[in-house]
């Protein structure tokens, strides 16, 4: 047994004790606090709070501890909102770039309109939906979930019905992507073991009556719709978008208007601006308001559904979409004359391949959107060194209680 004080919260989200040997990583702990536990290739494991931090509060999730999904929720409001902030600050210094970082914005709990449920059937046959337990592959079955929308909350029991008939092979592990939208639920299962000929019809059709019976708005499995009651579709500023199956939606409503106000605030007075990775068009819609906006995105998906938004909605700016590989194609600064500003959102791995080409065009503005401050702070290096200036960042508080940060970054030339 060793005790130890922790000195500082890392990436991840454990706390660190620095020791002769080297950091000692202690998870669920604060800055200040003494604890004791085993360590074993400086790791803590059945960590003992011997001194807690003034900052420690109590949590609000009976899984706390147990589920991996939320490794802050014993850290009070302010110090856990200036921490994420100071991640941001740092992977940013890691690229020499200082900037005016904002305070973090908060979200409340209670909004996450998105959840990756893993399904599992327990020894004795019953189905439980959970979350992740903490560095293990071992599922925790969540009956509540603080985070998360009540209305997805209250699915639950109705979810892991739906769940047990994709559980047909022993080697199926499924995970259900569920998403409250403006229709109800929308559910896409992943996970479904395809080498033995996948599921089969009559687990098709069990599918389909339990999710009828649970109301859902549309059941898909991988993308392919099984049954669809009803279009599910989400709001994007004045536009109503047909979700695609299994596509891309910010987690939380409140996070995503704090993101795209902003991103709108920045762009005002350009006639045109490029909307990068734009999904089904989460920022192109806000955007088309106040400037007429070239959107591109890989998903094929993604690019039909802001295109029935278009036709569906009056009085936007005018918008051209295309699909296409911003990795493998990035667009050049031919694709982007005449615009004036510039709006990305990549995955995490970053836009390396599209940042390098915004030098090349005469746009004074970009706006970088990014739930990654390593590769933003790559890009931005990019950006930078081409003759812009990042004008200001501003984190935002997308996943609560976790240690990941979403952020938005101003760039003028």
């Amino acid at each position: 047994m060793m005790t130890l004080e922790i000195a500082r919260v890392a990436g991840q989200g454990d706390g660190v004790a620095d020791t002769p040997q080297g950091p000692v990583f202690a998870p669920l702990t604060l800055p200040g606090e003494a604890v004791r536990g085993e360590v074993t290739d400086g790791r803590m494991e059945a960590v003992e709070v011997l001194r807690a931090s003034p900052d420690r509060i109590a949590p609000v999730s009976p899984h706390y501890g147990d589920c991996g999904g939320c490794s802050l929720q014993h850290w009070a409001a302010g110090p856990y909102l200036d921490w994420k902030r100071a991640q941001v600050i740092s992977a940013l210094a890691r690229e020499r770039i200082e900037t005016e970082v904002e305070a973090t914005v908060a979200v409340p709990a209670g909004t996450r309109r998105r959840l990756a449920l893993h399904a599992r059937r327990l020894e004795d046959g019953r189905v439980v939906l959970g979350f992740k337990a903490r560095k293990s592959w071992r599922v925790v079955e969540v009956t509540v979930c603080p985070v998360a929308d009540p209305r997805l909350v209250a699915a639950f029991p109705a979810l892991a019905r739906v769940a047990a008939a994709f559980l047909e092979h022993p080697k199926s592990a499924p995970t259900l992507h569920v998403t409250w939208t403006l229709d109800g639920l929308d559910v896409d299962v992943t996970g479904v073991e395809r080498r033995s000929g996948g599921l089969s019809a009559d687990r098709r059709m069990q599918a389909i009556r339990i999710a009828r019976e649970a109301g859902l708005a549309r059941l898909s499995l991988a993308g392919e719709p099984l049954m669809m009651e009803r279009q599910p579709r989400v709001q994007f500023g004045p536009a109503l978008v047909p979700l695609p199956a299994g596509g891309f939606l910010q987690a939380v409503p409140e996070a995503e208007a704090a993101m795209t106000s902003r991103a709108v605030a920045a762009v005002k007075g350009a006639k045109k601006v490029a909307d990068l990775f734009c999904g089904a068009g989460t920022f192109s819609f806000p955007l088309a308001t106040v400037a007429s906006v070239v959107a591109a995105d890989a998903s094929v998906a993604g690019i039909a559904a802001l295109k029935a938004g278009i036709v569906s909605t009056r009085g936007l700016k005018p918008i051209a979409a295309e699909a296409r590989d911003l990795f493998r194609r990035p667009l050049t600064p031919h694709d982007l004359k005449g615009c004036e500003a510039i709006v990305f959102d990549p995955p995490r791995a970053g836009a390396i391949e599209q940042t390098a080409q915004i030098a090349g065009t005469k746009a004074a503005v970009v706006v970088g959107v990014s739930c990654n401050p390593q590769t933003f702070a790559r890009d931005a290096r990019v950006l930078i060194d081409t003759g812009f200036r990042l004008e200001t960042v501003t984190p935002v508080d997308q996943f609560l209680w976790s240690a990941h940060v979403e952020l938005v970054g101003i760039f003028r030339r």
